[in-house]
């Protein structure tokens, strides 16, 4: 069910925010329950986004490493225990070492929400105490969408100090940012240190719910589902494609920011488990789509 079981936040400063997401799907026809997170650690704290997942819906653990109360070497193991459908006990590994001369302001590189193709910018004040001769020479982005500046540093006894710019490309992707950045210092010890960055790129058009559970339909029997689609400006419905004839859609007419799709599914002669992706069509440019997940069984 996860995709990752480890995370390493390497090198990070004392009180920067590092969080990591443990995504997991749900891979079960029956309901998947999460009765709780625990660490064996008090350098990380661990939160579960959704404890209750139906078929094929996602989730995540987080797992926060305690930056501003903890310093130096530190390593947990999260244990996640499941319910339901039933018992099971899942262990993440978390580590990262947490340097106290160190410190960003703001704790990370936050765009919040943002529009398909906006650019925004920030600004970070970096701050180094107790070796006036510590210098950074390089910042290394992990991702092509986002551009550096790094001013000159402002030099002081025992403490060097550092303006930097991080700004987000019109290119970045649809979706959650999170990525990071890493601060290559002249410091022999420790010679890199990450920053995290983060945000949402709202998509140009979505569909709610991203998994639909039909349930259990009976041979020959119909039910109904409605699918709510907005955009970002309004837009029509070209088509709806489904390689399942069972499923039957009513596309509303005209341009709109929001639309509802009436989905109706008639369960066949036979028993089956049904799996089948949904692709919403608009006229918005370059034919853009939403999809989701219809899951069930016909008796």
């Amino acid at each position: 069910m996860f995709t990752e079981t480890k995370h390493d936040f390497r090198v990070v400063g004392r009180g920067t925010k590092a969080e990591f997401k443990f995504e997991f799907r749900n891979l079960y026809e029956e309901t998947v329950h999460v009765q709780g997170v625990r660490s064996s650690c008090g350098c990380t704290t661990p939160t579960v986004s959704d404890d209750t997942l139906e078929t094929h819906e996602t989730s995540s653990i987080v797992a926060k490493l305690n930056t501003s109360t903890f310093i130096g070497q530190k390593a947990a193991t999260v244990t996640v225990i499941f319910d339901q459908p039933y018992y099971a006990e899942v262990q993440l590994q978390v580590s990262g070492f947490i340097r106290t001369d160190v410190t960003f302001d703001p704790p990370e590189v936050d765009f919040g929400q943002c529009k398909n193709g906006e650019v925004k910018e920030q600004d970070i004040t970096i701050t180094h105490r107790g070796n006036s001769s510590w210098r950074l020479t390089d910042v290394r982005s992990h991702c092509d969408d986002f551009a550096v500046k790094l001013e000159q540093p402002i030099v002081q006894p025992n403490m060097v100090q550092y303006k930097m710019r991080v700004r987000m490309k019109e290119t970045m992707s649809e979706g959650e940012i999170r990525e990071r950045l890493t601060l290559v210092s002249n410091d022999s010890k420790f010679p890199t240190i990450e920053m995290s960055i983060a945000g949402m790129i709202r998509p140009t058009i979505s569909i709610s719910p991203a998994a639909v559970s039909l349930g259990t339909t009976e041979s020959g029997k119909t039910v109904s589902k409605r699918l709510l689609i907005r955009g970002e400006e309004a837009f029509e419905i070209k088509e709806v494609r489904c390689s399942d004839d069972r499923f039957q859609f009513e596309i509303p007419e005209g341009k709109k920011k929001l639309h509802f799709v009436e989905m109706k599914f008639t369960g066949g002669d036979k028993p089956d488990r049904v799996a089948q992706r949904i692709q919403i069509v608009t006229d918005l440019p370059g034919d853009k789509t939403a999809e989701c997940v219809a899951t069930g069984t016909v008796k």
